[in-house]
């Protein structure tokens, strides 16, 4: 077995149903006792010392899985807790919560990807373990010691309850901590995709929120609704429909563990992606002026704007959600105040709540903003007057033809860059940390229409996105672009030339 091949950026994954099924119970018990080994190593302690948590989406291959790697971690020694269905923000919450600090955590789940796929995420005290830590588990795995003979206990113990007792104390405190229910007179559609998240709706109505026309709360590990995804147009347009149907003053919408999330308006206008980020840093930008937020490379120009009119400095970084937390973290480590890192797909991680990526922390913080403007007679909505978004955007992708696809996919960034070099009206981002980002100048105007060419964080292609403030702008920009792609070598342009034809 090639432990390796499983690796996803910083997390596990594999297919866990089926004749082609790799990520088994046998080879998640054997990572179950590689994270144990890894632990043991990172703190200098003997594996029957350890204690390792472990939680689990609804999937249908979750609850084998979860008993498989406990199996592991009992196996070599350490004591396992089952903390069995959680969110995987609940997982990592539970190495700093007094009266439970495991010494580390195990998440199964796929995010929103397909039923039949299953992954792992880990955690310690310090966060997610990132891209090198998890290689380490990898590569204990592929040479996996022998036991010591002695097995660790395994028990079962409730955390969820925990982790939703403190969401309710977060609202108490940001709305009134004289009421126990502060949300009365808010009414708030949920839509939990039938993963994790259900309990989210009866959390909200124990607060004094309304929550009729709140939806797919069971869990159902074969998510028969709709995928349960914030960046999936059915998912949001299903959740739009309910806060339209029953009048709500917002939705809101997780995924299957429940890291990210989105949210609608009263009108029923999707707040995800830029318009998430644009919302989130307008109210963290009210009481720190000045603060910078850490974006993924594919925001628009015109959320770069927003940031900016409401006092607040626009940084771009590489996609991939551990990317932006740890350049965050980084820059705090430098002196530079970052309260927020924040991807497109929804994953929100803030200073505030140990930056980690919690869908729920952010939904919570954005109930309360919208309970003080109901309060003021206004809607959260209203927070977004003057974000400005492109009339045409697109997003191309590019598949590279080589082995060797990473060399492929840099030298054609640099053929990219060399050539922007020496046309006119291309304009090189001074902002450019990812891929060849190039701005222009379309019918006469300033800046309103751009492109980024980058590497995917994981597969042999090669993202293109394109946006335009002005009609036809998009097909003048890939037009362009086509002429410095003529002669690329390694990568299929058919996509670029297809959409030009549409």
């Amino acid at each position: 077995m090639d432990f390796l091949a499983l690796k996803s950026g910083s997390d596990v994954r594999g297919v866990a149903v089926g004749e082609d099924a790799n990520l088994t119970p046998e080879v998640v018990q054997a990572l179950g006792s590689a994270f144990v080994v890894f632990l043991s190593r990172r703190k200098g302690l003997p594996c029957e010392k350890l204690t390792v948590a472990l939680g689990r989406d609804s999937r249908v291959s979750g609850p084998a899985l979860l008993d498989a790697t406990a199996e592991g971690i009992a196996g070599m020694g350490a004591a396992a807790q089952d903390f069995g269905m959680c969110t995987t923000p609940s997982m990592y919450m539970a190495t700093v919560m007094d009266g439970f600090r495991p010494d580390g955590t195990v998440m199964l789940t796929a995010s929103h990807h397909p039923w039949k796929l299953n992954g792992m995420k880990f955690f310690t005290a310090e966060g997610g373990l990132g891209f090198k830590e998890l290689t380490e588990v990898l590569t204990i795995a592929q040479a996996l010691p022998a036991s010591g003979g002695i097995r660790g206990k395994i028990e079962r113990k409730p955390f969820l309850p925990h982790y939703a007792d403190s969401l309710k104390r977060l609202v108490i405190d940001g709305v009134n901590p004289d009421v126990t229910q502060p949300l009365l007179g808010l009414h708030v559609v949920v839509d939990a995709g039938n993963g994790a998240g259900g309990f989210y709706a009866e959390l909200l109505q124990s607060l004094g929120a309304w929550i009729d026309g709140s939806q797919f709360l069971e869990p159902d590990g074969h998510f028969p609704n709709h995928v349960p995804n914030p960046e999936n147009e059915e998912a949001m347009a299903s959740l739009a429909s309910a806060v339209l149907r029953v009048g709500a003053d917002m939705g809101v919408i997780f995924d299957a563990d429940c890291d990210r999330a989105a949210v609608v308006d009263r009108q029923g206008r999707e707040i995800n992606r830029n318009r998430l980020i644009a919302l989130i840093s307008a109210i963290l930008l009210e009481n720190d002026p000045g603060a910078t937020i850490v974006t993924d490379s594919v925001t628009s120009s015109g959320l770069a704007e927003f940031i900016q009119e409401w006092g607040g400095v626009h940084y771009r970084y590489k996609r991939g959600y551990r990317n932006v937390i740890d350049e965050a973290i980084r820059l705090n480590e430098a002196g530079i105040d970052c309260p927020l890192a924040i991807e497109t797909s929804g994953h929100a991680a803030l200073r505030d709540n140990h930056f980690l990526d919690d869908g729920m922390y952010l939904v919570t913080l954005l109930i309360i903003k919208a309970m003080q403007l109901k309060q003021q007679g206004r809607e959260l909505g209203s927070l977004l007057d003057g974000l400005k978004e492109p009339v045409e955007s697109i997003e191309i992708r590019l598949p590279l033809t080589t082995a060797n696809f990473a060399l492929t996919g840099k030298q054609l960034i640099e053929q990219v860059m060399d050539y922007a070099t020496r046309q006119s009206g291309w304009r090189i981002a001074p902002d450019n940390r990812e891929g060849v980002r190039i701005g222009f100048d379309l019918n006469g105007g300033l800046n309103n229409g751009w492109f980024l060419l980058r590497l995917s964080v994981h597969d042999p292609v090669m993202p293109l996105n394109v946006e335009s403030d002005v009609p036809g702008g998009v097909k003048t920009i890939l037009s362009q672009l086509a002429g410095a792609l003529k002669h690329a070598q390694g990568v299929e342009v058919a996509p670029l030339t297809d959409a030009l034809g549409r």
